[in-house]
């Protein structure tokens, strides 16, 4: 699959089918991740793959109860209707966890400091969609969940940040095609 190509049609995948992801694509994709930079190339990063149906229902319970507190203070409708079965039907999660500590010379600028690690687990994670793309795979970058509830279910040390879960898996039907703002109405040339 082309470059531009890839990145042009992946799309997030919200129905997934019950077909296995096999372990040489799972460890492709992990390798596109650790391919990805990172401030002073301190590669802050690390994967956590779930496959336990026992530790998915305690993370989609996390959700459903992150779920029902950003509604109540937001007030966003669309959240009544967000369905989590893709994080049941996915075959596996894995959770990108970040060391703060690894961010880079930002540590010590005054604003912006130590966000290093979270820009660098982003490449990561951008490179694991476009690599579960060009595999024929669905993924789905996902943050809604409390960072302290998925230290505790994953048992992440308190020092480090789970930054996101990437639902991954084979897609069941096409994902929805959601328009992008144009590039000239975004773009500021001096």
């Amino acid at each position: 699959m082309e470059l531009f190509e890839a990145i042009s049609n992946r799309r997030s995948c919200r129905k997934f089918s019950p077909e296995p992801v096999s372990g040489k694509d799972l460890e492709q994709i992990l390798e596109a991740a650790v391919m990805a930079p990172s401030p002073a190339n301190n590669q802050p990063w690390e994967f956590i793959v779930v496959r336990s149906p026992h530790i998915r229902d305690r993370i989609v319970s996390a959700a459903e109860t992150c779920k029902r507190k950003l509604f109540e203070k937001s007030g966003w409708k669309w959240l009544e209707k967000y369905s989590l079965a893709f994080l049941k039907e996915a075959p596996l999660l894995i959770a990108v966890v970040g060391d703060p500590g690894k961010s880079g010379a930002d540590l010590f600028l005054e604003e912006g400091a130590g966000l290093g690690y979270q820009q660098a687990c982003a490449a990561a994670i951008q490179n694991m969609l476009l690599a579960a793309h060009g595999l024929e795979l669905g993924t789905l970058w996902f943050t809604l969940f409390e960072k302290r509830d998925l230290r505790t279910i994953l048992g992440i040390d308190e020092k480090k940040d789970p930054v996101s879960l990437v639902c991954l898996g084979k897609p069941s039907g096409q994902p929805l095609k959601t328009p992008r703002k144009n590039v000239n109405d975004l773009t500021r040339y001096l």
